[in-house]
């Protein structure tokens, strides 16, 4: 009975790439060691003839515990999804074969293997044939979750058209006969290629040809936001290795206008890998080769130039400031900006203090409404000597420094 009751448990899930395509997950393979596809209502299987049964339903693919259904663009997942669900529960609940009489007992299948030889059978038949009259070749490095690892060589490496070549080509190919496929993954290096992918030279970067998917990339409060699981495949990295690697700095993240859309560019490296895409003010999105050349990763010496500058010609009036509109005003609207920014401003704060100087870095504070700079500010303040006087309230304390840094101007 709890058998029964684990497959019975089904999640829909939505395939990224494809709206008439949706996944049916289970909790374990529909039936162990197989795997299967069906076109049309003909198919013997009992979970063909149950889903072909359902009115819209026009391809089925099974692999392990993923049941990938295609509907006709007539008709809609909302009607749909409870009446395949309902006829997925029936055929499990019916028979222990519903993709038919099982063979002679083999090791049960890998799924990402499976998916693995199918993905380098289609390359070797169907698309490296005519990549290699360029002298190119595309090989299926890994398969990890669904995720396909593909790597470029010989004419690709570096070619400028590489990526045209990757998504409108053979993406189109591999999604359009292997629906099951979660995302395309380009790991080749580039930069060591014949012909460049990364140039020095200033110049228009060529563009991928396809948009980032809705809510990966976005504006909040704005600040660019990028949403990790979907950016730390692109990286090679786990969301988990991603977020320490921010946090740590040995991740970064830069941004720049760019005047041509009006928007921003925003390139993230790690030691290993770098990743680059244009963002529109409206959120959309467009994934171009990252410039070939990192740059410093120690942000804060050069920033804090810059922060004092800005704050030394802000008018009296217009002071104190929010950390966020500091950032804006330095045209930093990449994730982890105001962190960078709080960073810089400690950096003033000793020089300030080596300097005997008021501390500008009073001029900046939170959103909320005390008007104070965040803890650290404080913290910092006390270990290089300025701490408030007997009595004297932290606020008061900060608009003391306050009116110090303005009169020192």
């Amino acid at each position: 009975m709890s058998e029964t009751r684990s497959r019975r448990r089904i999640r829909a899930q939505a395939s990224p790439r494809d709206p008439a395509t949706m996944r049916f997950i289970l909790d374990e393979p529909v039936q162990n060691g197989r795997a299967a596809s069906f076109d049309s209502p003909a198919d013997a299987a009992p979970l063909a003839r149950a889903l072909f049964a359902v009115d819209g339903v026009n391809r089925i693919q099974v692999s392990g515990e993923t049941i990938l259904v295609t509907r006709h663009a007539s008709h809609d997942w909302d009607t749909l999804k409870p009446a395949i669900a309902a006829a997925i529960r029936h055929v499990l609940d019916s028979t222990d074969s519903p993709l038919g009489p099982d063979a002679p007992p083999s090791p049960e299948l890998d799924v990402d293997e499976t998916l693995l030889a199918a993905v380098t059978k289609i390359l070797d038949t169907r698309a490296n044939p005519a990549i290699a009259s360029h002298g190119g070749h595309i090989s299926a490095e890994r398969v990890d979750n669904g995720n396909v690892y593909l790597r470029m060589s010989g004419g690709c490496q570096g070619c400028a058209a590489s990526a045209i070549t990757l998504r409108r080509g053979v993406e189109t190919t591999l999604r359009a006969a292997l629906p099951m496929i979660r995302d395309i993954i380009d790991v080749t290096d580039h930069a060591s290629g014949d012909k460049p992918f990364y140039q020095d030279e200033a110049g228009q970067s060529p563009a991928f040809a396809r948009p980032l998917p809705p809510g990966s990339v976005g504006w909040e409060d704005e600040q660019l936001v990028i949403d990790p699981d979907y950016l730390a495949p692109r990286m090679g990295l786990t969301p988990e290795v991603l977020q320490a690697g921010l946090a740590g700095g040995d991740i970064t993240i830069e941004s720049e206008p760019n005047a041509a859309i009006g928007g921003m560019r925003v390139i993230v490296r790690s030691p290993q890998r770098a990743w680059a895409a244009d963002v529109g003010p409206d959120g959309s999105a467009y994934e171009i080769p990252p410039p070939r050349s990192a740059r410093t990763n120690n942000y804060a010496p050069s920033l804090a130039a810059k922060i004092r500058v800005y704050l030394e010609k802000l008018p009296a009036g217009d002071l104190p400031v929010t950390y966020g509109r500091l950032a804006r005003g330095l045209r930093m609207f990449a994730p982890g900006s105001i962190r960078r920014v709080t960073e810089a401003l400690e950096t003033t704060m000793r020089q300030d203090a080596d300097a005997g100087r008021p501390f500008i870095a009073a001029r900046v504070v939170g959103r909320g409404s005390g008007k104070l700079p965040g803890n650290g500010f404080f913290e910092l303040a006390e270990k290089l000597g300025q701490s408030p006087q007997a009595g004297e309230t932290r606020q008061a304390f900060h608009q003391r420094l306050l009116r110090e840094s303005i009169k020192a101007r």
